[in-house]
């Protein structure tokens, strides 16, 4: 290198000690000959070392130079690291945050939504509660303004109804007639004098048991009141009595008078002997007032029905409206039952069951009061 070379420069030359060519005896010259060849082969030596040892301590001043800048660099890498470390848990807590919030939001518009779902399923329950209560209101009404176009209708001038007319009763009849007379002062008398002479009749009473399993399967199905037809209590009325009591000879009109019942939406009205079919389907069908639709038998029919809202009439005799209306009188009831109106011990209840069992098997044999 230059440094060396320099040295060397300023260095000067070593001079060595020329050899007599013919050294003389007794003289010990070669001893010192042997020391100046030592000397000259150390010095070139030593500047050898020298310049390895420059060049050492060279190298690891650069070693220790580029040392020095690394741990700068690394010092500052960490740093850098560290800001970064910061920022990302920063950054992690701002996200844990967020997402918190989200949950909670979520949460509350989960619970308000299930809020507002219960709160319209029960107006819905409400609403349709008051629907049930309507309809049944409608049916009692309806069944009762029946009842009365029957009383006006069958009565006439020529054969008044003495129902309607109590002064045409015999006093012996009005007497003893269920409610109260409108003229009271006049028929004091005539009430009194029949009721001195005609002798009270015995009354007889009947003797009724409670059948254990029959109850049993009422008190199973009053606990969850339904209309399925899976229960028991319910599948072994429609076996013995709602089925055959709505088995006629017009299957397929059958089946749908079935479903009417079912779904409450049978409806039953009076008619004149001069009313015409309406509807849709055709006379034969329907029936008219000299044939009843459900049997196919030429009876007098006094009333018709319509499925629904079809606008389609069918004329029904007597018997197949007796049979029809005791099957609506016990849905009416176990509808009344299960919507809670009804008030009364359950052995209480279970009876008026049992009435309206017996009022259907007595239509499906045929028996039917007279002013049907």
């Amino acid at each position: 290198s230059q440094v060396s070379f320099e040295e060397e420069s300023q260095n000067p030359p070593a001079v060595g000690h020329w050899k007599p060519l013919m050294p003389s005896k007794g003289d010990k010259e070669e001893p010192e000959s042997g020391c100046q060849d030592a000397g000259g082969v150390q010095e070139p030596q030593s500047t050898e070392q020298l310049n390895m040892s420059r060049l050492r301590s060279s190298s690891v001043e650069i070693r220790e130079k580029g040392s020095e800048f690394l741990r700068d660099e690394l010092h500052k890498a960490q740093k850098e690291l560290k800001l970064k470390d910061k920022e990302c848990e920063r950054l992690s807590k701002v996200r844990e945050q967020l997402e918190q919030e989200l949950e909670e939001l979520t949460a509350s518009l989960f619970e308000e939504a299930h809020k507002m779902v219960r709160e319209a399923n029960t107006k819905q329950a409400a609403a349709e509660k008051q629907l049930r209560e309507a309809r049944g209101k409608i049916d009692m009404l309806q069944a009762e303004v029946t009842a009365l176009k029957t009383l006006v209708i069958t009565s006439t001038p020529s054969s008044p109804n003495r129902e309607l007319h109590p002064q045409l009763q015999s006093p012996s009849k009005a007497g003893f007639r269920k409610g109260h007379g409108r003229n009271k002062s006049t028929s004091s008398a005539v009430v009194s004098a029949a009721s001195q002479s005609v002798a009270p009749e015995p009354v007889s009473r009947e003797c009724r048991e409670v059948d254990s399993i029959l109850f049993a399967e009422f008190q199973a199905w009053k606990e969850s009141p339904t209309l399925d037809k899976s229960c028991s209590f319910l599948d072994r009325i429609y076996r013995e009595d709602v089925g055959p009591c709505l088995d006629f000879t017009k299957q397929e009109l059958s089946e749908l008078v079935r479903e009417a019942v079912e779904q409450n939406t049978l409806t039953i009205e009076p008619v004149a002997s001069q009313t015409v079919p309406v509807g849709k389907v055709a006379a034969e069908e329907c029936g008219g007032p000299k044939k009843c639709a459900l049997s196919g038998l030429p009876r007098t029919c006094k009333h018709r029905i319509m499925l629904g809202d079809s606008g389609n009439y069918y004329y029904i005799s007597p018997s197949c409206r007796a049979r029809i209306t005791a099957v609506c009188n016990f849905f009416t009831y176990i509808r009344y039952i299960q919507q809670g109106l009804v008030r009364q011990d359950v052995e209480l209840m279970y009876w008026e069951v049992m009435r309206l069992r017996r009022e259907m098997s007595l239509a499906k044999l045929g028996f039917y009061p007279s002013e049907m």
